[in-house]
């Protein structure tokens, strides 16, 4: 005679698989997780996004201390190798941090501030040409330089007629370029203290892996900053010279024009030089137009081709497309600022992600740092090197 204890030790019951199918393939449970992982992802950056703009008054000089730290960064290490003691060789990069700052701000504004107003009516005068053949475009251009001055004449008179404004902006302007500066001296004095730091709170074994990530994504900025400064002052001083040449109005605001677009990759490149075309159009004529167009051309294939593979190619390693993404996002969140610094934290996000990877192709219980991956001597890739 059967009871229900030997029905349930014979298996399941009657009419029941003894194994129920799952509700969806597997690969649509893997592409659910990877969805939700994406999702997850998503969500943290926004948060972090978020929270940067929430928080800009104080984020905006932690990046702007990072990339001139990034810049100077030989500099301190050299001093340091001089055997000068740190603060001294940290005040001393600074010091040089507010004089190139300083003197290329005063020649990039003075020099557009000479010939702005030549600029302008040059553009004026190109767009009235331009009207005559293409129509829209060129009374399109004519109300974008109008609308440039007029926005320059408007800042200024609400400026003046709104002094507690202008001066509370000035203000703002000062204390966060103060307090760059200072995070600067830290980040350059104190570099070998956040490495300590880092492997103190560095849960597990993750130290080493952790500061190879750190380092590979600030030699990231290093290469950043360094090359396009270079790669910038040679584009300025090689089309000034080219404008000097064609005799076309306003060279010297162009060139500081074109030092200024080229820390904002391809756009920038793009706006400037078709600015010195146009004026060279409006002046001087199709030909010398022609001609301008041909220097920039040549300025733009000396870059693409000798400049960058040769200076940033061994740091810097991203798709046109990644800048181009990263620019519109920078710019959408932050405008011109966000332009400007969206491109070195896409080439440190991206050095640290390339080492991410190494290490796990690796695998993670081996030692995936290279000859290649630490900055000379005992720099730390933080925000500054010791």
């Amino acid at each position: 005679m059967r009871n229900d204890s030997d029905q349930d030790r014979s298996g399941a019951e009657p009419g029941r698989p003894p194994h129920s199918a799952p509700l969806l393939p597997i690969e649509a449970r893997r592409a659910a997780a990877w969805c939700a992982a994406g999702l997850l992802v998503a969500a943290v950056v926004a948060v972090g996004v978020w929270l940067c703009v929430e928080l800009s008054a104080a984020v905006t000089p932690v990046l702007l201390a990072l990339l001139g730290s990034a810049l100077l960064g030989p500099v301190y290490r050299r001093l340091v190798a001089m055997r000068l003691n740190r603060s001294l060789a940290a005040g001393l990069t600074c010091a040089l941090l507010m004089v190139v700052v300083g003197g290329a701000g005063y020649v990039v504004v003075s020099a557009l501030v000479d010939t702005g107003d030549q600029i302008i009516a040059s553009l004026k005068e190109a767009a009235a040409d331009l009207t005559k053949h293409f129509g829209v475009a060129g009374n399109s251009l004519s109300d974008l330089a109008t609308n440039a001055k007029t926005l320059v004449g408007k800042f200024g008179s609400t400026a003046a007629s709104g002094l507690l404004a202008g001066v509370s902006i000035v203000g703002q302007f000062i204390a966060a370029a103060v307090l760059a500066l200072l995070l600067t001296f830290f980040f350059l004095r104190d570099a070998d203290k956040a490495v300590g730091a880092l492997h103190d709170w560095s849960p597990g074994n993750s130290a080493p892996q952790l500061e190879r990530m750190a380092r590979r994504g600030f030699q990231s900025i290093e290469g950043f900053m360094r090359g396009t400064t270079f790669i910038a002052l040679i584009d300025a001083i090689c089309i000034t010279v080219g404008l000097l040449i064609l005799d076309v109005p306003g060279a010297l605001g162009l060139g500081a024009l074109v030092f200024v677009g080229a820390y904002i990759p391809y756009l920038g490149a793009f706006i400037s030089g078709a600015v010195a075309i146009l004026v060279a159009f409006a002046d001087r004529g199709v030909v010398i137009a022609l001609w301008a167009l041909g220097v920039v051309l040549a300025v733009q294939v000396l870059e693409g081709h000798v400049l960058q593979p040769m200076i940033q190619s061994r740091t810097v390693q991203m798709h046109p497309a990644v800048v181009m993404l990263a620019i519109t996002a920078g710019a959408s969140v932050a405008g011109i600022l966000g332009m400007l610094l969206s491109v070195p934290l896409t080439a440190a996000i991206s050095g640290v992600l390339h080492e991410l990877r190494k290490h796990y192709a690796a695998g993670s219980g081996t030692d995936s740092s290279s000859p290649d991956d630490t900055a000379p001597g005992d720099s730390p890739a933080t925000p500054a090197s010791s």
